[in-house]
């Protein structure tokens, strides 16, 4: 069993960074997958990163060389850095846990919980 609670979003001008955090709640975080997936409104959520249980990580093509991931297993938190942002990164990020090995970690239906989401505004 996994609680998780994002922080860190707010509003920030075109080509500045944030930095998110997932703080993780429960004794299996280690044996999760972590990922982050964003929502805007009136589209679907979409896959962002995945940092999977070996520290092995994996971005969608619109972040990648932007944002990085990274999980500390000692203080059962996951992190986003965003930097370089742009208008179209605008929208409420989760941060996601998987549990099963396996399974396609871009699917957003096989993440088994879920934060609450924290906003991110990015201004042109």
């Amino acid at each position: 069993q996994v609680q998780l609670v994002e922080s860190g979003g707010g509003l920030v001008q075109a080509g500045g960074s944030l930095r998110l955090s997932c703080a993780a709640s429960g004794r299996a975080f280690s044996f999760y997958d972590m990922g982050w997936f964003r929502q805007a409104p009136g589209k679907e959520r979409e896959f962002v990163v995945v940092v999977w249980r070996s520290d092995s990580t994996y971005y969608a093509d619109s972040v990648k060389g932007r944002f990085t991931i990274s999980r500390d297993n000692t203080k059962n938190t996951v992190y986003l850095q965003m930097n370089s942002l742009k208008p179209e990164d605008t929208a409420v990020y989760y941060c996601a846990a998987k549990f099963a090995s396996g399974t396609i970690h871009y699917n957003a239906k096989n993440y088994n919980y879920w934060g609450q989401g924290t906003q991110v505004t990015v201004s042109s």
